[in-house]
């Protein structure tokens, strides 16, 4: 493998004074006559590696021999300069480079913005358009004055035959095109008018753009690479999740929703999606000593006035326009990716990513995952059922996303996914409303009562009952969920007696959630019962919450 020399972060691999000292050498003996300057635009994006919010960007160029400098125009303004790294093969050295900002409208005409582009595309179609148009009247106008009667010796009777007929034919015909023609504008307008409006919202023509300058020395043709990150391009897992609930089984999706506006359209990329987070801390946060002390008394003093505001660095100025611009940014939800592992999804086939912030949609796999199928209600709050399916989750890292659902290839709603949440998948996914499952939330039985001779305290008892039945021609996994009640205070106490006992009392690790759970047969019904004794002085009025 061939080695390469790097430059980084503005420190350089070979030391800079050996190369200036070279270089200058050689440009004495006239070595380095006729210069040649590379415009790093022919240096397309060959790949790029995209984290939560940075896009880690990768350009190569081929260049001639007798190459003394490597010019990238058009670079993103918002180029983190840290990162700037510049490789290339064994036989070229590495000088010195420079950054230069300056206005887009100023720059080289190729560094015209993704919207300005389309912008001139449209704007020379239309330019088409009018030529043409006018080219129509002018024929039109023509046509016109051959018809008009001049002093002349009448032609004979087939001279005018002959005549009207090529004039009413290039007539109609010069109508139609005139037609399409105005159709065509009014298309070419209306494109362009939204595009002009954005121009103006945005102000693409007043952003920046970066210039980067290279030395180097070369004889023979080499490649050079150019890395660097730009904050703003991000991902948004997504999952598509279809339940065969026949098979017990759900087709699980990987997805990413893709998007930039980093000022710099990828077009056919190779494109790896990554889970790390380049701009996290290298090193976690240390405890401060602990220490005790005597506390010593209060000393009023007066308050020292305060210091005056230092001037804003432009650094300072930069930092604040860097955050107002990251702020206008698409914004994905990429909070939930928090591990401290680093995944990376290489996308098989090359894509391209506009630089318009519209989002393009990745598949990343499948895999299928059995699931563990149960009907679930909560007759209290909804007399209905759902069917949920349970899934473990798989091997490797599985950022928190949302999830399409799908049941027998019909949609039917979307959740979301997370397994790194244990309450999330306790919970499971749920595939909409089980219509063969009938539930009834039976009338409450309350009655209010009074104890005690010396201590008079309230009492409440409170049955509910709910009942299921199962129409399907086959047997169900059947939970039910119901709400207890809680004391949070030691004057109120609480008990309750459930029929048949309930499977667990902390369902999903929430106390008073009540979870029964049984298989429930073909036809079949169930009933469920939950009593409650409330007990309260009557002193204490009691704040009851559902």
């Amino acid at each position: 493998m061939a080695k390469h020399h790097s430059l980084h972060g503005g420190h350089y691999v070979l030391a800079l004074s050996c190369m200036t000292a070279a270089l200058t050498a050689q440009a004495q003996d006239g070595a380095f006559a006729n210069a040649v300057t590379v415009s790093g635009n022919k240096a397309a994006i060959a790949a790029v590696t995209l984290y939560p919010g940075i896009a880690s960007v990768q350009r190569s160029v081929r260049i001639p021999a007798g190459t003394r400098q490597l010019v990238f125009e058009c670079l993103p303004a918002n180029i983190d300069p840290q990162s700037l790294q510049v490789s290339a093969d064994a036989e070229v050295r590495i000088g010195d480079y420079k950054t230069l900002l300056q206005p887009r409208d100023m720059a080289s005409k190729s560094c015209a913005s993704p919207l300005d582009k389309q912008i001139l595309a449209l704007e020379d179609q239309l330019a088409t358009i009018n030529a043409d148009e006018g080219a129509g009247k002018l024929v039109a106008e023509y046509l016109q004055s051959l018809t008009k009667p001049e002093e002349t010796t009448a032609p004979a009777a087939n001279q005018i035959a002959a005549t009207s007929t090529a004039l009413r034919n290039s007539s109609r015909e010069n109508s139609l095109h005139a037609h399409q023609v105005m159709r065509q504008k009014q298309t070419l307008e209306e494109q362009l008018k939204p595009l002009l409006a954005e121009r103006e919202r945005t102000g693409a023509t007043r952003g920046q753009v970066m210039k980067l300058s290279v030395q180097l020395a070369t004889n023979n043709e080499a490649s050079v690479q150019l890395t660097y990150q730009v904050r703003g391009p991000s991902w948004q897992p997504s999952y598509r999740a279809q339940l065969n609930a026949d098979k017990g089984v759900i087709e699980l999706e990987r997805q990413a929703l893709v998007a930039q506006t980093s000022g710099e359209d990828w077009s056919n990329v190779q494109l790896t999606l990554s889970t790390g987070q380049p701009t996290r801390n290298t090193q976690g946060r240390m405890p401060s000593p602990w220490v005790l002390d005597v506390q010593q008394p209060m000393v009023a003093a007066m308050a020292p006035a305060p210091a005056p505001s230092a001037p804003m660095s432009r650094s300072s100025k930069l930092m604040l326009t860097d955050v107002a611009q990251e702020a206008a940014l698409p914004q994905l939800d990429v909070s939930s990716i928090n591990t401290a592992y680093n995944t990376q999804f290489s996308v098989p086939y090359k894509i391209s990513v506009p630089s318009s912030g519209e989002r393009v949609t990745l598949s990343l796999g499948r895999q299928s995952l059995p699931a563990q199928l149960l009907t679930r209600t909560a007759p209290a709050v909804e007399e209905a059922a759902y069917l949920v399916a349970t899934i473990s989750a798989p091997a490797g890292i599985w950022p928190a996303g949302p999830v399409a659902l799908f049941r027998d290839a019909a949609f039917v709603g979307n959740g979301r996914l997370d397994f790194g949440n244990a309450q999330s998948l306790a919970q499971g996914l749920a595939f909409g409303r089980d219509e063969k499952i009938v539930v009834r939330n039976l009338p409450q039985d309350a009655s209010t009562g009074r104890g005690g001779f010396i201590n008079s305290s309230t009492q409440k008892q409170i049955l509910q009952r709910y009942t299921v039945e199962n129409r399907h021609d086959r047997a169900i996994t059947l939970q039910v969920i119901d709400a207890a009640p809680i004391s949070r205070n030691s004057k109120i106490s609480v008990q309750s007696q459930y029929s048949p006992e309930p499977a667990s009392t902390r369902w999903n690790q929430q106390n008073g959630m009540v979870a029964w759970q049984q298989s429930l047969a073909a036809g079949a019904t169930a009933e469920f019962k939950a009593e409650h004794q409330i007990r309260y002085p009557d002193d204490v009025n009691v704040d009851e919450r559902r």
